[in-house]
């Protein structure tokens, strides 16, 4: 072969290759327009989209002492805050000047839970945030059973409740526990709450090894469910996001919905650690005015929002 022949022949071969490179190039820049404009859409629509939680609301078994109204984006909760379930004769309560009670700093009072004033407006068009945004102390939820739900901490925000549970003997020399079989106790000013997941509530609204169904809502719209999935089978952390949420399908929600599921665990997933939602602007001003240095100064009378 001659030099001009082979000259011509790696011309050529040249201009193979490129047009072969410029083809997958130009076929991978268009996977990756694809995937990226897929992805675009599917976080437009998880974030944006809004679907009405009114359906799950009107079925969910409240309690007698809960009273529920709507508006066309928002119901309102009314209660007075008596979890409409056994309670214990008696609580365990912090010593003066202690927040976070031990066995050596807290001793035992007859039960005392007292009547709230709970009016709560809450949307029913959930919107999730572009980022999550940590729970509060004090309320961040209500309960079919008429009390809230607080986040899985104690007055310092990072003590676990279910983890810190403990008992005291009282003057009978009986044991009384910090948290009840409910997975709840009332503040030492009275106001009922859970850090878990509320068995009681659920033994009674779920059949054994059947689905969880709706419990509860949190301030920010998204429902609160118990810790089993549409087959029976039970919900794990691992299956949560940071938040204890989970999109999935629900008996009120066949075709899926994003809400959050309380667990029975000894650790932070046993309760809401951050809203996935926007909370609204009269329950943000609720939750500034009950953050508290520790669980004394929970206001527990005209909670009106």
């Amino acid at each position: 072969m001659t030099m001009t022949r082979r000259h011509q022949f790696l011309r050529q071969v040249y201009k193979v290759i490129m047009k072969r490179s410029f083809f997958i190039l130009l076929t991978a820049w268009a996977a990756t327009i694809t995937v990226w404009v897929s992805t675009m859409l599917t976080h437009s629509i998880s974030s944006s989209s809004t679907l009405s939680t009114t359906p799950g609301i009107k079925t969910a078994q409240w309690g007698s002492n809960v009273t529920i109204s709507y508006t066309d984006s928002s119901f309102t909760f009314v209660s007075d805050g008596i979890p409409n379930h056994a309670r214990q004769a008696e609580y365990i309560v912090p010593k003066d000047g202690v927040i976070i009670p031990t066995p050596d700093t807290a001793h035992t009072v007859a039960d005392p839970t007292v009547a709230q004033n709970y009016s709560f407006s809450i949307p029913l068009l959930p919107m999730k945030s572009a980022a999550p945004t940590p729970t509060n102390l004090g309320a961040i939820g209500v309960m079919i059973s008429g009390a809230v739900l607080y986040n899985p901490y104690e007055a310092d925000n990072k003590t676990i409740a279910k983890l810190s549970n403990f008992t005291v003997k009282n003057a009978n020399g009986r044991e009384v526990s910090f948290l009840d079989s409910c997975n709840g106790h009332p503040t030492p000013i009275g106001q009922y709450h859970y850090h878990a997941l509320p068995t009681c509530i659920t033994s009674v609204v779920d059949g054994q090894s059947s689905p969880s169904h709706i419990i509860g809502v949190a301030f920010d719209g998204f429902p609160i469910y118990g810790d089993r999935a549409m087959d029976g089978s039970k919900i794990t952390a691992s299956q949560l996001d940071f938040c204890n949420g989970i999109t999935s399908a629900t008996p009120e929600f066949p075709n899926g919905i994003y809400h959050y599921v309380l667990l029975d665990t000894k650790d932070s997933t046993s309760s809401i650690r951050c809203f996935t939602g926007k909370v609204s602007t009269n329950l943000v001003s609720f939750i500034k005015k009950t953050k508290m240095p520790g669980m004394m100064s929970m206001q527990h009378t005209s909670n009106h929002v």
